[in-house]
């Protein structure tokens, strides 16, 4: 009754799946005594289910099948190299914006009385005075009989068939806007190799299940429609749902009360086929919620307000779990987006347990009244529920964070990280105190002189003017938000209002809207609003992860010109999760993490350098000033249209979508062999070299001797500047490999989109133009190779050390590997021969990373760094590695100066030693087979 509910989910696993060999029933005992050996012991967590996406997954399927063929050629079957459960992988990563804002012919005034020209739609007729309600939409079956070609009309029409857009007049399906319909043919023509892999693992693997392009977003799909709350797949038998996935951002289900986390694609992989996640028992901070939320802020405040509470209680590697009066008043969409923004503030989870206001949603979501009932009973029988109307004993926490709701106002989050709050009505100031700050993590250091200049520009015939703060980019992403309707049908509404009041979107900011799945549509389609968005220039563009993870367009050539020949501090405004410097573009310097409603408010003011309680957005009609106030929709407002349209109904119609998949999916051919045959000319998937030394016993830990450190790093470093992310560069090593395959620049593709190639990802790794080398002395993805003098590419130099004989290692500060679970940042490192990182502090994941593919994170001690050790990087260094290697045991480093100094080898437990003695994870199940 004491123990928190989420070390409950760990406890009933342990208890299932004791076997006596991989689970104990001393594990079991442990985490029973989970409030005396927290910190001291480890304990193995067997989770439900597994989750991919297909940036992260086509690693791990492509490993499944490149050890598929080395377990053959070491004479063991490979039809039994299968995921040992349940494994769901969502295409959702492929979409990159190649149109946006495209002509639309008379295109319905949903504000009615006298349409004007729109100058960001550039329509191809003159615009129609007081036009049917419906022109431009032929398919509609609405009262207005304005045709009957249906979804079948237009060049794309009927291809995709998953996510339905309706008439927001009569509410019957129109074709699909041909926005979406032309990324849509983009991605599917740039990713087919790709998507014929996915296919070929969805029909020859046991327990794989592909949700194909254009249906979700992985974190959107594992909640509306992966989801089980409580497991029933075995006849009789009951289970709660848990699941690990290769995103940081799984977290989003623990808003269901379910458990899950991300970790890396190599741990998943080991999931995969049935070992254990294992963990130290963690300390379990508990966030008391109390108080009322304001009418005015959104899940995005107090997303970051809560983010901002737990950064500063440090809950880095600890379990988060929500309890206190303030609970009952969030939604489950409310509870999913603060679950989703869990590795921002650094913890594992984020856990609500669940409750009534749980089961409401689930009767929403689609379950039938059996299935609830069973779940509630059950939950409540092995004490899972909580009852917030019955809470006299409260579990023992760690420790405990209070937040008061109602203190919380809009916030946004920027311009380089997400932990740094700024109040809406301190963003003008904040932002003049970045352009005076030195650069660093806030500030960008524009001289005094130079801060109110201003850059005219000639765009589309119509001259403007860039000055520091211009917004450029404003993505509206339900990501983030998920499925929750407040936030994006507020963004819908005050679009509404600023259509009718007359405001605009200059066409120059790069606008876009991206639903996390088809419901997010639906819902904006029957509400009405998505008419308005898209005439302010926020036309859905596809469904996937788009602009947060730099699958964007490039800026209009005359903005980027005028934008570095001014060195201008342009922004970004996104509802998305990363804002790191230089993500979007690598000309917008500044970027804003933002509700969905202030993403279009600063996109209509054009600017970020405005007080919205003293100045107006823009002016209206009749040349009147419109303020915020006057279009920020109320609390009842959003309300009303939430309860009319956000049903159950919704949930039923995408799950049955889903399921069928759409026409492109079905009708992409793929071959059925047991072995995948590997094209040799392709430059998307490739055989890797993890298993080309795999061998039936593993050899001891060899030494390291006489290495060159290839990287001397500062703190910080994230896994966006160690892995490859984005669009590929020109210059960069990736592209001249893909130009001496043959490819044009055009059809380079992202990094993303080529992570079954290690040879690109390998020349992709540590080639952010951010990385900042103590050896180059600013940011260049650029290093030193010792032995020749010469400063080369990260990967030129890597290159040519293994040519010599010559390991390296790298060198680094506090918190390496800091953000987003990646296994590219372990695996990149890897096949540039790095043995060893050295480093102050690490991100957990990220080091769980390092000894899952064989790289030995050591750490200084307490009070050390290269400064005070005297290291200036340029040593060779030598390091032995005792055959008896323990947990954190202390290593001698030898210098070729002479100058020896202990670390902390970083291993927490004895099967993290057990993997890296076998080369990693990968090898060491390969071995299982053998």
């Amino acid at each position: 009754d004491t123990l928190p509910y989420s070390i409950r989910v760990l406890f009933e696993s342990s208890v299932r799946n004791c076997d006596g060999f991989l689970v104990k029933e001393t594990d079991a005992m442990n985490i029973l005594d989970w409030k005396t050996k927290q910190n001291y012991v480890e304990v193995p967590f067997c989770p439900a289910r597994v989750v991919l996406q297909d940036f992260t997954g086509i690693p791990a399927m492509v490993d499944f099948a490149a050890m598929r063929e080395a377990v053959r050629n070491a004479g063991g079957d490979p039809v039994k190299v299968n995921p040992a459960c349940p494994t769901d992988l969502t295409v959702d990563h492929s979409l990159q914006i190649d149109f946006s804002k495209c002509a639309i012919q008379n295109a319905p005034n949903p504000g009615g009385g006298e349409q004007k020209p729109l100058a960001r739609l550039s329509p191809l007729k003159p615009p129609l005075r007081k036009p049917p309600p419906c022109r431009g939409h032929s398919g509609c079956r609405g009262s207005c009989g304005a045709g009957e070609a249906g979804r079948s009309s237009g060049p794309f029409s009927a291809q995709i068939e998953n996510t339905p857009i309706l008439c927001p007049f009569h509410l019957q399906p129109v074709p699909e806007p041909e926005t979406v319909l032309k990324n849509q043919e983009m991605e599917f023509g740039r990713n087919r190799e790709r998507l014929q892999f996915f296919k070929w693992s969805s029909k020859v693997f046991e327990n794989v299940s592909i949700i194909p392009p254009e249906t979700g977003m992985a974190h959107q799909v594992n909640l509306e429609y992966l989801s089980r709350v409580v497991f029933d797949d075995v006849k009789d038998f009951l289970h709660p749902d848990s699941v690990v996935g290769t995103d940081s951002h799984t977290t989003m289900v623990n808003g269901l009360g379910i458990l899950g986390w991300g970790v890396g694609g190599i741990e998943t992989e080991a999931v995969m086929l049935g070992m254990p996640l294992t963990l130290t028992l963690p300390e379990v901070v508990g966030c008391e919620l109390t108080g009322t939320v304001s009418p005015f802020a959104t899940s995005i405040d107090i997303v970051l307000s809560i983010t901002k509470h737990l950064r500063q209680a440090d809950v880095a590697g600890k379990f988060v779990e929500f309890f206190g009066s303030g609970v009952s008043q969030l939604s489950i969409a409310d509870r999913t987006t603060i679950a989703n923004m869990c590795p921002e503030y650094g913890a594992i989870l984020s856990f609500f347990p669940v409750d009534n206001v749980t089961l409401k949603h689930l009767k929403h979501a689609g379950f039938d009244k059996a299935k609830l009932e069973v779940t509630e009973a059950y939950l409540k029988a092995v004490k899972l529920f909580r009852d917030y109307e019955n809470s006299s004993r409260e579990p023992e926490y760690s420790q405990v964070v209070q937040v008061s709701l109602s203190s919380i106002i809009p916030y946004v989050s920027g311009p380089k990280r997400s932990q740094d709050r700024v109040a809406v009505n301190n963003m003008k100031s904040d932002f003049q105190a970045c352009l005076n700050e030195k650069s660093g993590v806030k500030g960008f250091q524009i001289a005094a002189e130079k801060q109110n200049d201003i850059v005219p520009v000639q765009y589309e015939g119509n001259e403007y003017k860039l000055s520091h703060g211009c917004v450029v980019i404003a993505a509206v992403i339900s990501c983030t938000n998920n499925c929750n309707p407040s936030v994006m049908l507020a963004a819908g509404l005050l679009a509404k209002k600023a259509v009718e009041a007359g405001l605009v979107v200059k066409p120059y900011i790069r606008t876009s809207l991206s639903p996390g799945s088809g419901m997010v549509t639906h819902y904006l389609s029957s509400s009405g609003v998505l008419p308005y968005l898209s005439k302010l220039g926020f036309e859905v563009v596809g469904y996937g992860c788009s602009t947060c993870v730099g699958n964007m367009a490039p800026l209009p050539e005359a903005i980027r010109n005028a934008i570095k020949q001014g060195d201008i501090i342009a922004c970004g405004v996104l509802s998305g999760t990363k804002n790191f410097e230089g993500r979007l573009c690598d000309c917008v310097r500044a970027n804003y993490l933002a509700s969905p409603p202030l993403v279009v408010a600063y996109a209509i003011a054009g600017t970020v350098r405005i007080d919205f309680d003293m100045e107006p957005l823009g002016t209206g009609f009749n040349g009147k000033s419109i303020y915020l106030r006057d279009i920020w929709p109320t609390r009842q407002e959003l309300h009303t249209v939430e309860e009319e349209c956000v049903i159950s109904s919704m949930f039923k119609e995408l799950k049955e979508k889903m399921e069928k998949g759409n026409k492109r999916w079905n009708l992409l051919e793929a071959p059925e062999s047991t072995l995948f045959p590997w094209d040799l000319k392709s430059t998307y998937i490739r055989c890797p070299s993890f298993f080309d030394k795999l061998a039936k016993e593993a050899a001891p830990p060899q030494a390291v001797e006489n290495a060159h450190v290839l990287l001397f790093l500062g703190d910080s470093v994230t896994t966006d500047h160690i892995s490859p992310a984005g669009s590929i560069a020109r210059s960069s090593a990736a592209a001249k490999y893909l130009t001496s395959k043959g490819l044009t620049p055009r059809e380079f593709n992202s990094y993303g989109a080529r992570r079954g190639n290690d040879a690109v990802m390998t020349r992709g790794t540590f080639a952010n133009i951010k990385l900042l080398n103590k050896f180059i002395g600013k940011p260049a993805p650029k290093t030193v190779h010792f032995p020749s003098g010469q400063t080369l590419d990260v990967f030129e130099a890597a290159e040519l050390y293994q040519k010599e004989g010559i390991p390296v290692i790298i060198l680094a500060g506090k918190k390496y590997g800091l953000g987003s679970s990646r296994d590219w940042a372990a695996k990149g490192p890897f096949l540039l021969g790095v043995k060893a990182v050295l480093a102050e502090s690490y991100e957990k994941v990220h080091r769980s990373q390092l000894i899952g593919i064989g790289i030995a994170p050591l750490q200084f001690r307490p009070g050390e760094n290269p400064s005070t050790l005297g290291l200036t990087g340029r040593e060779q260094f030598s390091i032995l590695f005792p055959p008896d290697l323990s947990p954190r045991m202390t290593l001698d480093i030898k210098t070729s100066t002479g100058k020896v100094f202990s670390v902390i080898a970083l291993f927490e437990n004895n099967m993290e030693i057990t993997l890296y003695k076998n080369g990693g994870s990968l090898n060491f199940v390969a071995r299982r087979f053998l």
